[in-house]
């Protein structure tokens, strides 16, 4: 039987467990899952090269509690990915500060909001952010769960991401057929074989020194990512310059700033470019506002 370790870490001053969990959809995509009723996030994470253990993560009051079933547990890697994914060591200060006066988002400081769930590698964020692209959340889904069951490493009854290498172990047509990816298929079958070949480095995006329209330029030189993909894993990576609009922002923004009626991108732009390099995280906030009510 595998062994089971406990571990407490603390939280910020001000965070929100529930909030960052379900700030968008990436709780609802394998391999996590999301017990509502007992309100613990459970994934499968890297713990040394080649190993796997299971993890589960919730609120304790004054600290996050931590499971981890594995006969192989580094302990230190856990707490990394624990503060990766639940974005524990990130500031929203400043953020929080230019909010407090705000009319329509003066609720986001005082309710801990704007932490953006992530996942355990930016190469799995870079791979679901390609599977939300022209495609309805239903699709996105599918797609994300046969990489995850059809590729992804067993750990108990779960399963873990699928690697880079073996991404990259399988052909086009299994894209295709397998994982139902449609046209993404040659993307996967590429940036897999980028990654594992040490060409592309996701992990490096992350301590990047380039300027956010840099970093901007070099992400959106992998196949199948554009304007959306790029600046939705910027937010992922901690830059909010960007809003990475797509249809389902747009259609909130027009039904809240625009009685329904369509507008110009650039209106979009120009309600929230007081926000300067944090404009990405206020837009969605407030598409988001009533996700909690």
């Amino acid at each position: 039987m595998s062994k089971v370790q406990r571990l407490k870490m603390a939280k910020p001053a001000k965070f929100d467990f529930i909030r960052t969990v379900q700030s968008h959809g990436w709780f609802d995509l394998l391999p996590f899952e999301f017990d509502e009723e007992r309100a613990k996030l459970s994934f499968v994470a890297g713990s040394g090269v080649g190993t796997f253990v299971k993890c589960s993560v919730a609120d304790g009051g004054e600290t996050i509690t931590v499971e981890v079933v594995g006969d192989e547990v580094n302990r230190a890697e856990i707490e990394r990915q624990v503060r990766h994914i639940l974005r524990l060591d990130e500031s929203f200060e400043l953020f929080y500060g230019m909010l407090e006066a705000d009319k329509v988002l003066h609720w986001v400081p005082s309710r801990s909001s704007g932490r953006l769930l992530r996942s355990p590698t930016v190469f799995e964020d870079l791979v679901k952010t390609i599977c939300t692209t022209n495609c309805s959340w239903a699709m996105t889904k599918i797609m994300v769960t046969n990489l995850v069951e059809k590729l992804g490493e067993p750990v108990g009854n779960r399963r873990a991401f699928p690697t880079p290498e073996v991404m990259a172990s399988v052909p086009l047509e299994f894209y295709k057929d397998e994982i139902r990816a449609g046209y993404r298929s040659a993307y996967f079958v590429e940036l897999a074989g980028r990654v594992a070949a040490g060409e592309l480095l996701p992990e490096g995006w992350l301590t990047s020194v380039l300027t956010t329209a840099e970093l901007k330029k070099e992400i959106k030189q992998v196949k199948g990512v554009g304007d959306y993909a790029a600046e939705n894993l910027l937010k992922l990576l901690g830059r909010y310059d960007g809003l990475a609009l797509d249809s389902w922002l747009r259609a909130q923004f027009y039904k809240k700033h625009c009685a329904g009626a369509a507008c110009d991108d650039k209106k979009i732009a120009k309600h929230y470019h007081h926000f300067g390099e944090w404009k990405g995280l206020a837009i969605w906030c407030d598409m988001t506002e009533d996700w909690f009510e």
